[in-house]
């Protein structure tokens, strides 16, 4: 994996230890040569990130709307900012530029950037990995949630595995450039929907 995508929190929970996370996975991923993809923010776990990354030499490409450039959240030292006009595009470009997606702790943006990164390998759209870093047990009840998703038979025992999560971020990078892709869902009848 030459670049990852990061999906993160533009917030500062009171709780140091996102911020600390989104440091120290700036920085891994420097040291290991992997770029960052992100949203281009220079506020709170999404700046941690960025600013721990440049600070280690690596690449940040950021990818931000133009509402929230408008609103003067863009950061201004990173390799590269796109600034693109939807949502839309930027997770677009998000999947162009990057080579596999990896959600830190975050909101309602976070989680639709994760579920759209799932649902786009499961049809087929791309063929890359999708992690969790799930930092203090923050994911615990989203990843229980994944399981019963596919006991139930809502998520098909082949794509359970489009989600890697994991607390160790180490082992979680691992398990994602080893991963290959699942068969997207193909319907052929109507009864398949």
């Amino acid at each position: 994996m030459r670049r990852l995508a990061i999906y993160c929190g533009s917030a500062s929970p009171p709780d140091a230890i996102y911020l600390t996370a989104a440091r120290a996975v700036g920085q891994a991923l420097a040291e290991r040569g992997i770029g960052v993809v992100y949203g281009g923010g220079r506020l709170g776990l999404m700046g941690a990130l960025a600013d721990a990354a440049l600070a280690a030499g690596g690449t940040v490409i950021g990818v931000i709307p133009q509402a929230l450039e408008d609103a003067e959240v863009a950061h201004r030292g990173l390799t590269e900012l796109h600034i693109v006009g939807t949502m839309h595009e930027r997770k677009q470009l998000f999947t162009d530029l990057a080579d596999g997606f990896l959600a830190l702790p975050g909101g309602t943006g976070t989680m639709d950037e994760l579920w759209e990164a799932l649902s786009w390998a499961q049809l087929g759209y791309h063929a890359k990995p999708v992690g969790l870093l799930n930092v203090a047990g923050y994911y615990d009840a989203l990843i229980a949630f994944w399981e019963k998703a596919g006991e139930v038979g809502f998520v098909r025992a082949p794509h359970r595995a489009l989600l890697h999560a994991g607390s160790d971020l180490g082992d979680l990078l691992g398990r994602m450039a080893a991963s290959h892709p699942v068969q997207p869902i193909i319907y052929s009848r109507a009864e398949d929907l």
